[in-house]
């Protein structure tokens, strides 16, 4: 029961965190010094934790079945809706570029542009999988990314030596902040750890535990995988994307499993990010099954063919402003959305110093990530 009720359902959602905002960790940590970097995850670790649990227990207050555009639109008007269509909408499908660019530094084993492609087509196919394909596939992918996480340990660890600064690094004093947010984002993966316990005909009020551990098991993950890529990386420093920087400091065996397994990571959620915003567009504004992916399909692929790129650029503009005004929003629709009485809940009430504590670190978030 433990593993059908806590361990799977929270599997589908650290997977779904666990994706290409990891590559750019050891870089950012590098650059501002581990010490911030630290303090960083282990912050906006229990912050995102709080947003997913705010973000569910909208959705079980709310008797329609919508997206986050649908709940926006109930809590926060005309503005709310339109202006979460744009951040939703727009925000995914350049989180979703983001996993094309980095999939070019896992595979690049074809000519041309034939390997992105490649994962562009099995990720739009698998939009149509149901939810409990997808947790299985999640659970997997969970697997093979802690085996990604242990051989870099084994490895790093060897001889390690850090080439950047221990504590802090004034001058990237605030570098941390999109790239942490971004790799810290799961609340796509919210309805669907719903979605398991109702398809599964249980009390959907049961994803608290889950949704607790799969927000912060991520922090576990992502704090020994910059130890070793910062170990494995000692003199030059870890490259931007982590991956590129790699080769030729661990076997080739070692290597070829690196690229494979983060491959498919990066796949599964490719997935369930793609799966939630063509699901927006359905309950949200009437799309056509078609039409809705088809639309979500194309987009990233377009920019991607445009020549946008910039790994740690594009990482810090949608964690720091996309992800920013979402879980803004998120605060806002909960503080309506708790009036409501339901009889399932995750919450019954929040301390306000707390809720305006989260409102005021993400606006100054915004500010600096538009300043700078």
């Amino acid at each position: 029961m433990i593993y059908k009720n806590l361990i799977l359902p929270a599997s589908l959602l650290s997977g779904t965190i666990v994706g290409a905002g990891m590559f750019a960790l050891p870089f950012v940590f590098n650059k501002a010094g581990l010490g911030l970097g630290f303090f960083y995850l282990i912050f906006f670790g229990i912050v995102s934790m709080l947003i997913n649990l705010m973000y569910a227990d909208i959705i079980l207050r709310t008797q329609e079945n919508h997206r986050f555009v649908g709940y926006a639109r109930i809590y926060l008007g005309k503005f709310g809706f339109l202006s979460g269509f744009l951040m939703t909408v727009v925000g995914a499908i350049f989180s979703l570029l983001i996993y094309l660019i980095l999939f070019v530094s896992f595979i690049n084993l074809f000519p041309d542009n034939y390997e992105v492609l490649i994962f562009w087509f099995l990720g739009s196919m698998a939009f149509f999988l149901n939810i409990n394909k997808i947790t299985y596939f999640e659970f997997l992918t969970d697997i093979g990314m802690w085996l990604i996480i242990s051989a870099i340990i084994i490895y790093g660890f060897a001889d390690f030596k850090l080439s950047g600064p221990l504590l802090i690094n004034q001058d990237y004093f605030f570098l941390p902040y999109g790239a942490i947010l971004f790799s810290l984002a799961g609340r796509v993966a919210v309805p669907a750890v719903l979605g398991y316990f109702r398809n599964n005909n249980k009390s959907p009020a049961l994803a608290k535990r889950p949704i607790i551990l799969g927000s912060l098991t991520p922090i576990i993950v992502y704090a020994v995988f910059v130890l070793g890529v910062l170990g494995l990386s000692a003199g030059n420093g870890p490259s931007e994307d982590s991956i590129s920087g790699l080769a030729g400091k661990l076997p080739s065996e070692i290597l070829y499993a690196l690229i494979i397994l983060g491959a498919i990571s990066l796949l599964s959620t490719y997935i369930v990010i793609g799966r939630d915003v063509k699901k927006s567009l359905e309950h949200d504004l009437n799309f056509g099954h078609l039409l809705s992916a088809l639309a979500i399909s194309a987009s990233p692929l377009l920019l991607y063919f445009s020549g946008l790129d910039g790994f740690i650029k594009l990482i810090n503009f949608v964690g720091g402003i996309f992800i920013g005004i979402e879980a803004i929003f998120i605060v806002l629709m909960w503080q309506k959305a708790s009036k409501i009485e339901a009889k399932e809940t995750i919450f019954k009430k929040i301390n306000p110093l707390i809720i305006y504590s989260l409102i005021f670190v993400f606006i100054g978030g915004i500010i600096y990530a538009l300043i700078y």
